[in-house]
């Protein structure tokens, strides 16, 4: 019996899959929370199906070359253990769908849940905001998307890899907002324009070394220097922290994403007086300090 006669529908690959992805022991933290919800996305990815629309196509009859196509994504999934978004060249931030490959980390952003309110309310007029400075870009995500939050907004999108500003540049094309948000190849502040921001925004790297160790493999996959932060996982919000004030507006403010590092955050910068935002992990993953309480960094 050939393999095309043992997978005839979606419903089939799918529990196939399922199965292969628990027995492998996959993890999944690149926007799928479980094995269902990432076969499902890689089926219908790879049959070039509507994303949000499974249901009506689970017992549709596949082309022997449509099975062949699905089973090589999932054994690819399983055996090699790649994040499903560089198997399919696409990750989701809410409702902004991205190219990205392995130059640059999946994006995943805590960030990015406060960007359609325009940070609200901590940025009153968002009409108002002329400069933002977005620090390791990556793929230029968020960049894109407080562009779009911000319209009379200029962004300079700054990242110390070139490989990583040139997925931002497709995304940005992608976008049509060229001129609008600016890749620059920068050692954080390094070559960056002198100007005043209103908004300096980042999500680092900020895993602290003893985490480094125990990543799963999934996690390897990715350019190791957007992960590593140190030791304590706040080697370059450091930097950051110390260069924001003279780069800031008198009503500026900085938003730092640190994930599961705030006690070191708040050994390290606890002084300064952090605001930590709620997102949906709770109030641990982004802290912001206002231009005046940099001025004592």
């Amino acid at each position: 019996m050939t393999t095309t006669i043992l997978f005839t529908t979606p419903r089939d690959l799918l529990r196939y899959a399922v199965t292969r992805f628990n027995g492998a022991k996959l993890f999944f933290g690149h926007g799928s929370a479980e094995a269902l919800d990432e076969a499902a996305y890689l089926i219908l990815h790879t049959l070039k199906l509507p994303l949000d629309k499974l249901e009506p196509f689970l017992d549709a009859r596949l082309l022997p070359d449509e099975v062949l196509q699905v089973l090589a994504v999932i054994e690819r999934r399983a055996t090699e253990r790649v994040p499903a978004a560089y198997i399919t060249n696409e990750a989701w931030l809410g409702s902004y769908p991205f190219y990205v490959d392995e130059r640059v980390i999946v994006p995943r952003s805590f960030i990015a849940e406060l960007v359609p309110q325009s940070f609200s309310p901590w940025v009153e007029d968002p009409f108002a905001v002329e400069n933002i400075l977005e620090l390791c870009t990556g793929s230029g995500c968020l960049a894109i998307m407080m562009a779009d939050a911000f319209p009379n907004a200029v962004v300079d999108a700054v990242d110390i890899s070139t490989d990583a500003l040139a997925v931002a540049e497709r995304n940005i094309r992608e976008y049509k907002l060229e001129g609008r948000v600016n890749p620059i190849v920068s050692d954080l502040y390094q070559n960056v324009p002198f100007k005043k921001y209103n908004l300096i925004v980042t999500n680092p790297p900020y895993v602290n070394s003893e985490s480094m160790s125990a990543l799963p493999q999934e996690y390897l996959r990715e350019p190791q220097i957007a992960l590593h932060g140190g030791a304590d996982g706040m080697d370059l919000v450091r930097k950051i922290i110390a260069g924001a004030a003279e780069r800031l507006t008198p009503d500026g403010i900085l938003m730092v994403e640190i994930g599961n590092e705030r006690d070191y955050a708040e050994t390290a910068f606890g002084h300064l007086g952090l605001t930590w935002v709620t997102t949906s992990a709770g109030d641990d993953m982004v802290f912001l300090l206002t231009a005046e309480q940099l001025q004592h960094a």
